[in-house]
């Protein structure tokens, strides 16, 4: 599985949504259930799939799916 692969099964696993929905409009502000809590769950299973840990900084700014892979990309993740 290609790292983008992986990347995307995080999101579809974390939202309950098919791969064809993600994209630069897949934020915090336009899915209804992207809370705290679902938050949360997305940076634990992105820390477990790429064994990183992020910073409070980085969790806190995970706020789409674009971003993160900005995000993720800065603990060595190479798209």
């Amino acid at each position: 599985m290609s790292v983008s692969e992986k990347y995307n099964s995080v999101f579809i696993s974390v939202f309950n949504v098919e791969a064809s929905v993600l994209g630069h409009d897949f934020t915090s502000d336009t899915v209804d259930n992207w809370d705290s809590i679902t938050q949360l769950s997305l940076v634990t299973a992105m820390e477990d799939t790429f064994d990183i840990m992020l910073d409070p900084e980085d969790i806190l700014n995970f706020k789409s799916y674009l971003a993160g892979k900005d995000i993720v990309a800065k603990y060595g993740v190479t798209f």
